[in-house]
C-alpha cells in the first residue's frame, strides 16, 4: 500500500457492508484510523473485528436520516481520533430497477421518500454535521456516486433520481466548500455487494450479492468494455484512497471518477425501455 492517507481520520456512512467496509479496510491499510456508521452493529462490529488493525476502527449505530446520529458520529471520531480529514458520505439503497409501471402511486410515494431520505438526505446530513471539523483539516468529502449519476437503466427511476441528485449536491458543496474543504465522487459500477432495496417497496431482504451468486458459470460477461474487470468491492478502492489524499489530489474538487467498467462508452443496451408497454 502506499501509505498516502498515514495519520488521517475518515469517517465512511454504510461502513458496515460493501464497498463502505471494503474503503474502510483499504484506509486503515493506507495508515488512516476510521469510524464506520451504520444501523446494523452486528455488520459495523464484525467489519472492525476482521479489520488488519481493530483499534484504528471505531463503530458507531446510527441512521443517516438522522441529523443527531451523524453529529455524535462526527464527535466521536473527534473524541477517538482526535480530528477528521475525510468523510466518506456512501450509506444508500438500490430500487432494483423497479420502473415507474411496476410501481403503484403508493409505493411511490412512500419509495420516493426513503429512497432520497437515505441516498440523498443522507448525504447531506452527512457533510452538514463534519464540514466544521473537514474545514479545520483542510480536509474532504468523497460522495459514492454511481453509473445511474449519468446513464439511465443503472435503476428504477427513484434510483437513478436520487444519483443524478447526488452528483449535483456533489458539485453544489464542491463549491460552497472550497477552498478549505474538498469535494469529489466515486461514480461505481455493478459490483458484488449485500446492498438492500428500500422497505417501501418490500426490498430491504433483497440483496445484490445474491443477483451475483446465482450468476450460471457459463453466463455471458456483462456488456461493458472491460467485462473481465473484477465484481470485489475492493477493486473499487482505489480512487477513494486518491480523492482523500491531500498529496495526490490536493488540486481536484467538484470530480467524479467514473469507476464502471466503461459503462459510459458501451452506449445504451437497448434502444427503448418500453417496448413492453
Amino acid at each position: 500500500m502506499s501509505g498516502w492517507l498515514e495519520g488521517d481520520v475518515a469517517l465512511i456512512t454504510g461502513g458496515g457492508t460493501g464497498i463502505g467496509a471494503a474503503v474502510a479496510e483499504r484506509f486503515v491499510a493506507e495508515g488512516a484510523s476510521v469510524v464506520i456508521f451504520g444501523r446494523g452493529a452486528d455488520r459495523l462490529t464484525a467489519t472492525r473485528d476482521a479489520s488488519i488493525d481493530p483499534k484504528r476502527v471505531h463503530t458507531v449505530v446510527g441512521d443517516v436520516r438522522s441529523s443527531d446520529d451523524l453529529q455524535r458520529a462526527v464527535a466521536e471520531a473527534v473524541d477517538r481520533f482526535g480530528k477528521l480529514d475525510t468523510l466518506v458520505a456512501n450509506a444508500g439503497v438500490w430500487d432494483y430497477q423497479r420502473q415507474l409501471t411496476r410501481l403503484s402511486a403508493e409505493q411511490l410515494d412512500a419509495g420516493f421518500d426513503e429512497v432520497f431520505g437515505i441516498n440523498v438526505k443522507g448525504y447531506l446530513l452527512a457533510a452538514s454535521a463534519a464540514w466544521p471539523e473537514l474545514v479545520k483539516t483542510r480536509g474532504s468529502i468523497v460522495m459514492t456516486l454511481s453509473n445511474a449519476s449519468f446513464y439511465v437503466n443503472g435503476g428504477g427511476p427513484l434510483y437513478t433520481a436520487s444519483k443524478h441528485a447526488c452528483l449535483g449536491l456533489m458539485r453544489e458543496l464542491a463549491y460552497e466548500l472550497a477552498p478549505k474543504v474538498r469535494v469529489n465522487g466515486v461514480a461505481c459500477g455493478g459490483m458484488r455487494t449485500d446492498l438492500r432495496g428500500p422497505k417501501a417497496l418490500a426490498l430491504e431482504d433483497r440483496s445484490l450479492a445474491v443477483s451475483f451468486d446465482r450468476r450460471a458459470a457459463d453466463a455471458p460477461p456483462p456488456p461493458i468494455p472491460l467485462h473481465d474487470s473484477s465484481v470485489d468491492p475492493a477493486d473499487f478502492t482505489g480512487p477513494y484512497v486518491l480523492l482523500a489524499a491531500r498529496g495526490q489530489s490536493g488540486v481536484i474538487t467538484g470530480q467524479a471518477v467514473q469507476a464502471d467498467g466503461g459503462i459510459g462508452v458501451r452506449g445504451f443496451a437497448s434502444a427503448a425501455g418500453g417496448d413492453h408497454l
